[in-house]
């Protein structure tokens, strides 16, 4: 007896083993040769009819309806659904109908794959299905799908929807709500459309090292661990752009990576630990350089995707054709408070976030505070594609020194509905000013700012070889996504999201039932039966749960003695 399944899971355990005792493999090796897809049937089969005659079908079982010797079966394949009629003549033509009356009608459930040969009609009802002349079990599904619902105009009710089930179990969430599929088959267009006009352009796409022996590129806080036989430690990266910008230092004119980055930050609903960025560096460029390239590119995303540059966002109609809007991180912060921070010193931010209400602690220098009164009083603002450019030098240890503009360095990021989707740079090949950047930074690491960025004297050693002038930008992939896809949270545009571990229930020992009196062999019947822990057990109703064991007795077919009233009276002491 297994303990712990459903009498659903134990049902389809026992039709497992019937069709093996029937000489019939649930889980064959064998290829099995599929010619057609649902969506083809369906959008085809009339144009063409005389081409649907012999196909060959493969899917999961999502719905039955039986009716004596024939039946239809609904049948799901990765691009939607289509009806099989089987009839049982015709799948079973010598005298043996067992195919029929006990492995279709009886062992076969939802959830199961099955293949299918026969050609294509129409029902008298007009409905497009396949009449099935061959069948075959492909996988037996020994765990229920949950049942989603729709009414005769397609609405879903009574649906898999919990969001904490759906992203934990994306398997059943995209097999019972295929819907779902869209929104991951809009991101691969989203990537392959960069991808394709970057190839476009001749820039390489390169790879880079996931674990780094020094963290940088950004300021966040690494994932750290181990390597035992070099016995040192390593980060998983935080962003790629050093080792990108080695390889322009290398002679590339540009490379660029889609890859995951790592950060062990908070969760929220648009920060996951794990994301996908993609970084490219082109020789010979600037950051206003970059600006138009951005444009075009998110423009040639939005039709890719939608058929056209606006897109659909909540309530807003987000335009993705250039130019955007541009405001330095000074503008923007007196735009939205009335207050111009240009000229004040980290006393007077600090003085500034009080009268602001934005927290402020002590680790925090001028960059810092300037980014927090940004981050809470402006983003929330920007809903169109934005430009923010000309930060303060505080906050960008990486990007070159403004042209004309002292004590700002060279960078945009683009801001639409209120979040970061994109960071460039004018990249700075000064390598004695880098390794300034850098100790500033480690004096900001001594004040306790966990996200400051390390010495790297690699890629140090890189610069003073020489890097030609060069722009660099990082887009987060998985925030472009959802606004291309009209999702408010980055789980929906990730297949398997972080998620907390599963809250297990608890559940007494075997030995903890039998210290009360329980028999071993009753045990797994009373954990069936709902009583996980011998806490749950005592406070039930002791003549209840005498009738009911003797209900479980004869319903499980238990050939173990049941137990006497006066024992189980016992067991509540």
């Amino acid at each position: 007896m297994s303990i712990g399944l459903s009498e659903q899971e134990l049902l389809r355990r026992d039709a497992l083993k019937e069709l093996r005792n029937l000489g019939i493999n649930p889980y064959p090796a064998e290829v099995f040769n599929v010619n057609v897809t649902a969506i083809d049937i369906i959008k085809n089969f009339e144009l063409d009819e005389a081409s649907y005659r012999n196909i060959s079908f493969a899917g999961r079982i999502m719905g039955r309806r039986i009716m004596g010797s024939a039946s239809f079966v609904e049948l799901q394949d990765s691009t939607g659904r289509i009806q099989a009629y089987v009839n049982r003549d015709e799948i079973c033509p010598t005298e043996d109908k067992t195919l029929y009356n006990t492995v279709f009608k009886k062992l076969l459930d939802i959830g199961d794959f099955l293949g299918v040969t026969g050609y294509i009609f129409k029902t008298k009802t007009g409905e497009i299905s396949i009449h099935v002349s061959e069948m075959k079990i492909l996988s037996k599904s020994l765990k229920p799908l949950p049942i989603v619902k729709r009414d005769e105009n397609g609405r879903i009710y009574d649906g898999f929807t919990d969001p904490e089930m759906r992203y934990r179990q994306r398997y059943v969430d995209l097999t019972v709500n295929p819907e779902y599929k869209t929104i991951f088959k809009n991101r691969s267009k989203v990537i392959s459309t960069m991808r394709n006009y970057f190839n476009d352009q001749g820039w390489l796409e390169v790879e880079t090292p996931i674990l780094q022996p020094v963290h940088g590129g950004a300021a966040a806080r690494p994932f750290k661990t181990h390597h035992n036989t070099l016995d040192m430690s390593l980060y998983l990266r935080i962003a790629n752009e050093l080792y990108l910008k080695r390889l322009i230092v290398a002679g590339f004119d540009g490379v660029y990576e889609f890859g995951k980055m790592f950060r062990n930050e908070g969760m929220d609903r648009t920060h996951n630990p794990e994301f996908s960025a993609m970084e490219i560096y082109v020789a010979y460029k600037d950051y206003i350089w970059m600006m138009a390239m951005v444009e075009e590119c998110l423009e040639k995303i939005a039709i890719a995707v939608h058929g056209t540059s606006v897109v659909q966002f909540a309530d807003q109609k987000l335009e993705f054709r250039g130019p955007y809007e541009k405001l330095t991180m000074y503008e923007s912060i007196q735009k939205h408070t009335g207050i111009d921070v240009s000229a004040m010193d980290e006393t007077a931010l600090r003085e500034t976030c009080r009268q602001l209400g934005v927290e402020a602690d002590d680790s925090m220098g001028r960059g810092k505070l300037i980014d927090e009164i940004f981050s809470e009083k402006v983003e929330m603002h920007l809903f169109q594609p934005t430009y923010i450019t000309d930060y303060p030098i505080e906050m960008t240890p990486l990007a070159k020194k403004h042209r004309s503009k002292k004590g700002l360095v060279e960078r945009f990021e683009l801001f639409v509905m209120g979040k970061e989707i994109a960071n460039a740079y004018t990249e700075l090949n000064d390598p004695i000013d880098q390794r300034e950047r850098f100790e500033d930074q480690l004096l900001l690491a001594g004040r306790g700012d966990e996200e400051a960025m390390a010495m790297d004297d690699d890629f140090l050693r890189a610069l003073e070889y020489g890097m030609p002038p060069t722009s660099g930008l990082g887009i987060g992939i998985d925030r472009l996504v959802m606004l291309m896809t009209n999702q408010t949270t980055i789980q929906e545009v990730l297949f398997f999201p972080q998620m907390r571990p599963e809250k297990k229930a608890n559940i007494s020992s075997v030995d903890d039932f039998v210290n009360i009196g329980v028999p071993a062999e009753w045990v797994p019947v009373i954990q069936k039966m709902g009583f996980n822990t011998v806490e749950e057990l005592k406070a039930g109703n002791p003549n209840k749960i005498f009738n009911d064991l003797g209900g479980m007795r004869k319903k499980m077919k238990l050939e173990i003695s049941m137990p006497m009233k006066d024992s189980i009276m016992a067991w509540f002491n």
